[in-house]
């Protein structure tokens, strides 16, 4: 049985995996035994939610407390430094999204990875999630011919939430702001199926709330092999259908249903079809949308668990922050008004 300590709870999502963890560590070989967090009023929501876990005063005690692992899910700005103290310390780490604000920390995480040759994983829901593994069996295959064109909605109806202008995801010391809390999951998702981009241009904008700044942007990304990639983040989005259309050369990959704004109102069993050039109609995946968007984030439960007991990670520290470069070539472009490279080295200012 692995002992996960949980570093940080500021990110609601922790509920959702060590949660599942907690209803059945045997059938998962994990389990959520202590936790820290300087925030009383999250740690009182932790004691609700996470019954029976121990609160320890600093990240170093919990360290020292006979955990086998952490599970960071900090604001942004702290996921460097703790995950340096974890590395130290010699214990698994799993990361939450995204890896760090700026590249040079996403270096430092890298680095203590390395130098310290711990097991670690990014923590993505997106590749976790069954109808996603599929669409990217579909791409590698062949069976559909050579992927064209990929888009990817991606939305949260974070102008309705009410008080969510205060929280600590919009302060730019702590988090950036949404584009950057968010836009990293299909961003990452893009990068699993496709690999490193040459180049994107990006337009941001703010819509609603000058508290919640750039909750609408879209991101072209250019392959080497000429393939376009659309990643359409629109943070102000009542409910939604469409999540994912791909075009290739031998057919058409669309899902519905595979986001937070897309799982909202009542929809379809399963979200996935293709169609392969010359068949009479679509073929449906078989495979069920999920009924909700806690449903999702709980089924990472399992593949994070079974890298806590020798599988392969979800997603690699190298793997993370090339999906940073990614995000952070974003707001390179937004500021210069054109397309740039994903290589920029002005990528460090950012």
């Amino acid at each position: 049985m692995k002992r996960v300590g949980i570093l940080g709870l500021a990110h609601g999502h922790v509920y959702a995996v060590a949660g599942e963890w907690n209803k059945n560590p045997a059938a998962y070989g994990a389990q959520a035994v202590a936790y820290w967090d300087k925030d009383d009023a999250r740690c009182a929501e932790a004691d609700k939610k996470l019954p029976g876990l121990t609160r320890y005063e600093s990240p170093e005690a919990l360290l020292a407390g006979g955990v086998d692992a952490v599970l960071i899910t900090s604001e942004t700005a702290y996921h460097a430094e703790l995950v340096k103290l974890a590395a130290k310390a010699g214990k698994d780490i799993i990361l939450y999204k995204p890896m760090a604000l700026t590249l040079s920390e996403a270096d430092e995480i890298v680095k203590a990875v390395e130098d310290y040759g711990v097991r670690f994983t990014m923590a993505w829901q997106m590749r976790c999630d069954e109808q996603n593994i599929k669409m990217r069996k579909l791409c590698k295959s062949g069976e559909l011919g050579k992927v064209c064109l990929f888009r990817r909605r991606h939305g949260l109806s974070v102008h309705k939430w009410e008080g969510f202008e205060n929280t600590w995801h919009n302060a730019p010391q702590m988090n950036r702001d949404i584009f950057a809390d968010d836009s990293a999951h299909p961003i990452n998702l893009m990068q699993w199926y496709f690999g490193m981009p040459e180049s994107v241009m990006c337009e941001m904008s703010t819509m609603v709330n000058p508290k919640v700044p750039n909750d609408n942007g879209v991101a072209l990304f250019k392959y080497a092999n000429g393939l376009i990639a659309e990643i359409a983040l629109c943070f102000t989005t009542c409910a939604a259908d469409p999540t994912t259309e791909i075009y290739l050369t031998e057919g058409s990959v669309i899902q519905r249903y595979g986001d937070a704004p897309g799982t909202k109102l009542k929809h379809g069993e399963n979200g996935l079809k293709w169609y392969k050039w010359g068949k009479d109609d679509w073929t449906d995946s078989g495979i069920p949308s999920p009924d909700s968007q806690p449903d999702r984030l709980r089924a990472q439960a399992g593949p994070l668990a079974g890298f806590l007991n020798g599988g392969a990670p979800v997603c690699s520290a190298q793997e993370g922050r090339d999906s940073l470069r990614l995000v952070l070539a974003c707001y390179l472009s937004a500021r210069e008004g054109r397309r740039v490279s994903v290589y920029d080295d002005r990528i460090y200012e950012i």
